[in-house]
């Protein structure tokens, strides 16, 4: 639906370079540059300053650049909504999936929901977990995506302005890697974590996370908190090269093979459940019922 090479060029952008734009995209250096220079010869502009120290976007590539996201993106949107035109006979829940927002949660509630609702189906929508989709996803649920699980409060609700329908609440836990010392233990105690670095999502991200850092920083200062900005599988693989701990819930057990997510001893919990937009539509209420009376049986 729109020039391939429109894809290639925001790929380079974003990697900063021919070569990292090929590795992310399974094609040789000489491909990419191949596309880039067709795109310019058809266009008839220069997108880059090619100098010894990289490349450095022209006036005409930066607005091409903001142009081609946009398009791309519009493009992805209407092949969704075609799709999902195909289905208009059929209640469909479009679920978003990624390693930190599994589906898991809904499968044993699923045979009741079913039950209960017949006429609903599931599609899972599978997205990379970035700051940028979290933010784009959450903000627009309802468009391509219904509900996305995930933990959540007032503050992450209102700052990805949708809405979160509890289910559990999740005790946090600590993510070790398989060959750290603590790895053995199936509980901790909070004095386990003395003398350790502990990863944490920074102040402002969860009231409930907060409370946590709080009670350790009153009450356990040997336990040396360490900030990070987004729960991504790069944490996860920081966790385990690092040998620090990291702040986790149990439905993140399988994001990485070797790490061991274990309770502790304490009682700080984090609502667990499903984000959907502040005005869903009649089909995702419906879905939202039938889970509420599934779970309060």
């Amino acid at each position: 639906m729109y020039n391939p090479q429109l894809e290639t060029f925001i790929r380079v952008v974003d990697a900063g370079s021919f070569n990292k734009a090929a590795e992310a995209a399974y094609i040789t250096p000489t491909a990419v540059i191949t596309q880039i220079n067709r795109l310019e010869a058809e266009l008839g502009v220069q997108l880059f300053e090619r100098t010894h120290r990289g490349l450095t976007l022209t006036k005409a590539g930066t607005s091409l650049y903001k142009d081609a996201k946009y398009i791309i993106g519009y493009c992805r949107d209407s092949v969704t909504r075609a799709k999902n035109a195909m289905q208009e006979d059929t209640s469909v829940i479009r679920i978003g999936t990624s390693p930190m927002t599994p589906a898991q949660i809904l499968v044993g509630l699923w045979p009741r929901i079913h039950t209960l609702c017949p006429e609903i189906k599931f599609q899972l929508i599978p997205f990379e977990n970035t700051p940028e989709n979290a933010r784009e996803i959450l903000a627009n649920l309802g468009r391509n995506i219904d509900v996305v699980a995930g933990s959540f409060d007032e503050t992450m609700l209102n700052l990805r302005q949708c809405a979160g329908f509890e289910i559990s609440r999740e005790p946090l836990g600590c993510a070790v890697s398989i060959h750290h010392r603590l790895a053995d233990k199936n509980q901790l105690a909070v004095e386990d974590l003395y003398g350790e670095n502990l990863m944490m999502m920074h102040r402002g991200w969860s009231l409930y996370v907060d409370r946590l850092r709080d009670d350790i920083w009153q009450n356990h200062s040997q336990i040396n908190i360490v900030d990070f900005d987004f729960y991504d599988v790069g944490v996860f693989n920081r966790c385990e090269n690092t040998n620090d701990i990291l702040i986790a819930v149990e439905a993140w057990t399988g994001v990485h093979p070797l790490l061991k997510v274990i309770p502790v001893e304490w009682d700080h919990t984090i609502p667990y459940g499903l984000l959907h937009s502040k005005t869903p539509s009649d089909t995702v209420k419906r879905f939202l019922s039938a889970v509420h009376n599934v779970i309060n049986v």
